[in-house]
């Protein structure tokens, strides 16, 4: 499984970005996907996962803000980032839980991702 990061950026509070991971290797079918976020000095967070039928599930944070969702066609997940605030400055990760629901995946964290990406950088000023 590889996964590749990009829409990473630099914008204003209150801006919008779109992250996407360009999937290969993977079967959707079998699964949870999910984006990840860790500032500097901080744990990594889970943002936000999605599992083959497309059910979703957000951290308290970026929920009515962030949406995941997923391109099957194009093998590829992304993460809409509206209302961006400097808080949200992280990188962000997207990983991938083989054989896992997201509800258990959410339950046993980043152990249960065995495949992450390079990450992609989100900078947001004030």
């Amino acid at each position: 499984v590889q996964l590749v990061e990009s829409g990473g950026g630099s914008v204003q509070a209150g801006g919008s970005l779109r992250l996407s991971c360009a999937a290969s290797g993977y079967t959707y079918s079998n699964g949870c996907m999910g984006w990840f976020r860790q500032a500097p000095g901080k744990e990594r967070e889970g943002v936000a996962t999605i599992d083959s039928n497309g059910r979703t599930s957000y951290v308290d944070s970026v929920k009515g803000r962030f949406t995941i969702s997923q391109d099957n066609a194009k093998n590829t997940l992304y993460l809409q980032m509206n209302s961006l605030q400097p808080e949200d400055t992280a990188m962000y990760y997207c990983a991938v839980a083989s054989g896992y629901s997201c509800r258990l995946a959410s339950y046993r964290g980043t152990s249960a991702f065995g495949y992450w990406g390079q990450g992609t950088q989100v900078t947001v000023s004030s």
